[in-house]
C-alpha cells in the first residue's frame, strides 16, 4: 500500500514538508515515545563524533526542533540551525531563550540548495533528514560545500539491520506500532507510516557511505545502534573535494 506523504520527482519536497507541518507540534513527544527515549542518547553520540571544539562554527541540517543545534551550541563558538518547515522553526525558537545561550540562530532553507558560502562550517550535522531528501547525492553534495578543510560532517539516521530476523522484527514494528503513534498523538497513522515506506527506498548504511566516498570524503565510518536499527555516518572533508 502506498503512503500519502511518499512519492519520487519533484513533488518529493512538498509531500515531506505537509508531513512536517502536519506534526510538528508532537514530533518531540513522538520521538521520545517511539525510540523509548533513546534518541537522546543517539544524538549525543552524534555529538562525540563531532568532536566539537570552542572555536568551531557548526551547522545542524534539517533541524526540526534544535536537538543537535542545542548539544553543538554547548562548546561551539556559533551554531547554525537550518529546516524547510517553519513549524519546527518555531518550536525551536520557543526552546531557544531556556535552552539556547546567544549562539544558536535559527534560518529557514532547502538541504538541497544551502544558503551558505563554500567552506563556511568546522562541522555539519544532520538528524533524520537525509532518507526525506528528493534528491539523495545532491543533498551530500551540499554538506561538502559548505564544510571546510578537515571539517565532519556527522549524520543520524534510521538503519536497515543486516541480520534478517532483526529486521523482520524491526519492520513489523515500523509497520505495526509507529503509526498507531502517529494515529494517538497526532490523528494521522500515514505520516508515522512514511517512516518505513520511505526506508524501502533508502539506500541504507553501506548505500550512504559509498556515496560519501563516491563524493570525496575520507575517514568514512559507520557506527550502527541497537544492531543496526539506527545508524551514524562520520565523514571528513579534505582539500580537493
Amino acid at each position: 500500500m502506498s503512503n500519502e506523504y511518499y512519492v519520487e520527482g519533484d513533488e518529493r519536497a512538498g509531500k515531506v514538508h505537509r508531513l512536517f507541518s502536519r506534526i510538528a507540534s508532537k514530533y518531540d513527544l513522538i520521538n521520545d515515545v517511539q525510540s523509548f527515549g533513546l534518541h537522546r542518547l543517539w544524538k549525543k553520540k552524534v555529538i562525540r563524533l563531532a568532536a566539537p571544539r570552542e572555536d568551531d562554527e557548526a551547522v545542524d541540517l534539517c533541524c526540526g526542533t534544535g536537538d543537535i543545534a542545542f548539544l553543538l551550541s554547548r562548546t561551539c563558538r556559533l551554531v547554525t540551525g537550518l529546516d524547510f518547515t517553519q513549524e519546527m522553526l518555531d518550536g525551536a525558537e520557543e526552546r531557544n531563550p531556556s535552552e539556547g545561550n546567544g549562539r544558536t540562530t535559527f534560518q529557514r532553507g532547502d538541504a538541497l540548495n544551502l544558503p551558505f558560502e563554500d567552506k563556511s562550517f568546522d562541522i555539519v550535522t544532520m538528524g533524520y533528514g537525509l532518507r526525506n531528501l528528493a534528491d539523495l547525492d545532491r543533498g551530500i553534495s551540499e554538506m561538502i560545500r559548505v564544510t571546510r578543510k578537515g571539517g565532519r560532517i556527522v549524520v543520524l539516521e534510521f538503519g536497515v539491520p543486516d541480520n534478517g530476523l532483526w529486521r523482520w522484527c524491526y519492520f513489523t514494528y515500523l509497520k505495526m506500532f509507529v503509526p498507531l503513534f502517529g494515529l494517538l498523538f497526532c490523528g494521522d497513522a500515514a505520516a508515522y507510516a512514511y517512516i518505513l515506506e520511505s526506508l524501502k527506498h533508502y539506500p541504507a548504511q553501506k548505500g550512504v557511505a559509498e556515496r560519501l566516498e563516491k563524493a570525496g570524503c575520507q575517514e568514512v565510518e559507520i557506527v550502527n545502534l541497537l544492531g543496526g536499527v539506527m545508524s551514524i555516518h562520520r565523514a571528513v572533508v579534505k582539500s580537493g573535494t
